[in-house]
């Protein structure tokens, strides 16, 4: 038996930053299976109400209202939830409606104990050095909010999404003649001036800049390069779309020129799914003397080069190749877990020989299906690298998800933030008796859950039981607040396979999967 708890507070908006901070931090109550602090549009109300939720229970719930549920094992336990949602999205008050609570002494108030500011103008007068502002509005209201924060003299990272590409290149046309980057929409990464915005990692300052429309790609290079003691000057995120023909590189043209022009980056990276050709030969052409490594994911050339800038196959290789440029050559990722395959492969039983992989992030989902598609032929995914290859899939295929796609995370916190999204979809689907090995990634730093790998442990351990290998990546720098080597640790307690890269754990699938350990290495460049 469980119990619930549920608060529906009309006229209350809160952006979607603040508001997955708020379901982290009542998901992490103890005795709690559930929760979930949300605007209550519809798609929210409807899975509310499939959760089992009465319409009483929902009274007054529109999209203008929030509303923060929870189930959890007994009353006392999701009534708590429930509160410790509440105060971080009220920290100056109780319950809303009541009056404040006491707060310092007469002149020691704090501006962060005031009200927070209502509109761009409002919080631009309170803070007046700011020169970026974080767009997480609803997409209806996003272009309209970057616009204005635009007309404030700002730089904006859109991380909303749901902006029509109409509305994306007006906003990026008039960045661009007001001499503003608009970084989005959908920018999940950025690291800009050593200040992490989104999802980023704690890496050390240093001499190679990065250009990114995928924002868990960014963050893969920022982590790789970090671990071999090369540092990033800025990371510049600028939506998914940005490469396409119909956006025409707006903003990756204005943003290579700012890394060009910086003395402190030495090199740059250009990450992207596959980009338009000619779009992306453009951007890297923007750079006048900074060279350029280009990360096309899928993007493959007789030659090899794009632009007159390398084309790497893989992130773990476009780390290597700008390592070299910056004077710190590095040698490729050959420590494999060759015994770890090995036996992986005398365990599963004969009949096991697909792949599955579970994905946080988009790109690394991405390019788990090239390295994967190389080794075992077609993949499927709901991010597919052809159209042929989109889901369902058929019966016994290899399959790759990316379940922070919207079909996921509608109504419901990015599965980096919390992990029972995916935890769900594994117990339905990753105990397939066709089931070789799962890949799964474990993306830590800011914005992320505070013990990812803590939290897909158990599940792991089950896969494993069960009778398949679980492969894992964990993304994250040294200085990340999760403990990378903690991260390590708790899933080769699981009995998991650690691998350095998110390319390695697709090699290292690919073999235990194809009863073939040459597949783990990697393929010299």
């Amino acid at each position: 038996m469980t119990a619930s708890a549920i608060r529906v507070i009309p006229g209350a908006y809160r952006d979607s930053l603040l508001l997955l901070n708020a379901t982290r931090v009542m998901t992490d109550n103890t005795g709690v299976s559930w929760a979930s602090a949300a605007m209550a549009n519809p798609v929210v109300v409807a899975d509310l109400a499939v959760r089992g939720f009465a319409s009483e229970d929902l009274a007054g719930a529109d999209a203008n209202a929030l509303v923060l549920a929870a189930r959890a094992a007994d009353g006392t336990a999701a009534e708590s939830a429930v509160s410790r949602g509440l105060a971080v999205l009220f920290p100056a008050q109780g319950e809303p409606g009541e009056p404040a609570t006491p707060g310092r002494a007469a002149g020691e108030a704090s501006r962060l104990d005031q009200p927070g500011p209502r509109t761009v103008a409002a919080a631009v007068a309170r803070l007046r050095r700011a020169n970026v502002a974080v767009v997480s509005v609803p997409g209806d209201y996003a272009a309209l909010t970057a616009h204005r924060a635009l007309s404030a003299g700002l730089h904006v990272l859109l991380f909303s999404d749901n902006v029509s590409i109409s509305a994306e290149v007006e906003l990026k046309e008039r960045a661009r003649r007001l001499g503003r980057l608009v970084m989005g929409p959908g920018a999940g990464t950025a690291f800009l001036g050593g200040v992490g915005l989104g999802f980023a990692n704690a890496v050390r300052p240093g001499p190679v800049g990065v250009l990114a429309a995928a924002g868990t790609g960014a963050q893969e290079v920022m982590a790789l390069l970090d671990h071999w003691d090369i540092g990033v000057s800025h990371v510049i995120g600028v939506g998914g779309r940005d490469l396409t023909a119909a956006v025409g590189g707006l903003m990756a043209r204005e943003a290579i020129g700012v890394l060009d022009a910086d003395p402190d980056t030495e090199a740059i990276v250009l990450v992207s799914k596959p980009p338009d050709p000619a779009v992306a030969s453009a951007v890297i052409g923007a750079a006048a003397t900074t060279p350029v490594i280009a990360a096309c994911l899928g993007l493959n050339l007789p030659d090899g080069v794009l632009a007159g800038a390398p084309l790497a196959p893989t992130l773990e290789q476009a780390a290597q190749r700008v390592a070299g440029l910056v004077g710190t050559p590095v040698p490729g990722l050959t420590d494999v877990p060759a015994e770890a395959v090995e036996r992986a492969i005398g365990r599963i039983g004969a009949g096991r020989t697909a792949v599955r992989g579970f994905f946080t992030g988009g790109t690394l989902c991405y390019e788990a299906q090239v390295v994967l598609g190389e080794r075992l032929g077609p993949v499927h995914s709901n991010i597919p690298l052809r159209p042929e290859l989109g889901l369902p899939a058929p019966p016994g295929a290899h399959t790759c998800l990316d379940l922070g796609e919207e079909e996921y995370t509608s109504g419901r916190p990015h599965p980096m933030i919390d992990p029972a999204a995916r935890i769900e979809i594994m117990r339905s689907s990753a105990f397939d008796p066709e089931i070789a090995a799962v890949i799964v990634d474990v993306v830590i730093g800011f914005g992320s859950h505070p013990d990812p790998a803590g939290a897909i442990a158990d599940l792991c351990a089950d896969i494993v039981s069960a009778g398949a290998a679980v492969v894992a990546y964990v993304l994250g720098a040294r200085g990340d607040r999760q403990g990378i080597d903690e991260q390590r640790h708790k899933l080769a307690e699981a009995g998991v396979i650690n691998t350095r890269s998110c390319a390695q754990a697709a090699r290292v699938a690919a073999a235990i999967a194809a009863r073939r350990p040459a597949l783990a290495t990697a393929a010299p460049w």
